[in-house]
């Protein structure tokens, strides 16, 4: 990784990242992480060497010509920000790239190295992924604990996933090896409507990582978008007859398998996310 000079001295930081590709279902992860970007402030810190990672068949370079019609080409890269907050208790580290097309193992130690450096004790990865469920209804995040001691000290689950996975999973095993805390908040994005981006989802995974930390993240006009986003989805299905009776069939069944939570815990959750977002009530 080529690092660039530190302008910050970060207290006790949290490592976060999301990548395109695989793991970013409506650039829903991505969306979530950009939108940190824009409301924190930050410095690039790092660039990993495209070279090393990625097959340029696959994640093509593109090529930028600016106002006076000087052409560059933009290589895919992963590049990390670091990031001060000094309104909250930690400031972060902030990965935002491509999901690798090769030296995967190699990927995650650089990253991981730098976490060393910088003394990270938690990871927390966003994810996004295509499911069975309704526009019109909140969209559901997961978080889950690289390992059970991680997810029982942090109160979030055990991932018990099986199955093909991506740099998330192999990011967060590597991580738990290296005795940092490895979570990862995944959104469930509707399947018909997976053309990113999904502002929605993005929204959702803020949320959750304001509630998993407990602490508040300006939203800036996420929810707006995500609202415009939605009304567009609720016209599409009002044009097409088989998709709104799909969309109806989903809504039954969503809100039956949510009908237990509907309590006062989801409340609560509101409640607490308010007043964090309003210290002065």
């Amino acid at each position: 990784m080529h690092l660039f000079e530190s302008v910050f001295s970060l207290r006790k930081p949290i490592m976060l990242a999301a990548f395109e590709g695989w793991n970013d279902a409506g650039e829903s992860a991505t969306g979530a992480i950009n939108h940190l970007l824009a409301s924190w402030t930050h410095h690039k810190l790092g660039m990993m060497d495209p070279e090393d990672y990625y097959d340029f068949q696959v994640n093509r370079p593109s090529i930028k010509v600016d106002e006076k019609v000087v052409r560059e080409i933009i290589w895919p890269n992963t590049i990390l920000f670091e990031v001060s907050t000094p309104h909250l208790e930690n400031d972060f580290l902030i990965v935002k790239g491509i999901e690798p097309s090769m030296k995967w193992r190699t990927f995650a130690g650089e990253l991981l190295d730098i976490a060393d450096d910088y003394e990270v004790s938690m990871s927390i990865t966003l994810g996004a992924l295509l499911s069975d469920t309704p526009h019109t209804r909140p969209i559901t995040v997961t978080g889950s604990g690289a390992h059970p001691d991680v997810a029982g000290r942090l109160g979030i689950e055990i991932s018990k996933y099986e199955g093909p996975t991506g740099i998330i999973g192999v990011l967060q095993d590597a991580a738990h090896q290296r005795g940092i805390d490895a979570v990862s908040l995944w959104a469930s994005v509707p399947h018909y409507v997976s053309t990113p981006p999904c502002p929605k989802a993005s929204l959702a995974l803020i949320n959750s990582l304001e509630d998993f930390l407990e602490i508040s993240i300006p939203q800036g006009d996420l929810p707006e978008r995500a609202s415009a986003w939605e009304t567009q989805v609720n016209q599409m299905a009002a044009e097409d007859s088989e998709v709104g009776d799909y969309v109806k069939q989903l809504e039954t069944s969503k809100d039956a398998s949510d009908l237990p939570e509907a309590t006062g815990e989801s409340i609560a959750r509101e409640v607490e996310r308010f007043l964090r977002r309003n210290p002065g009530i």
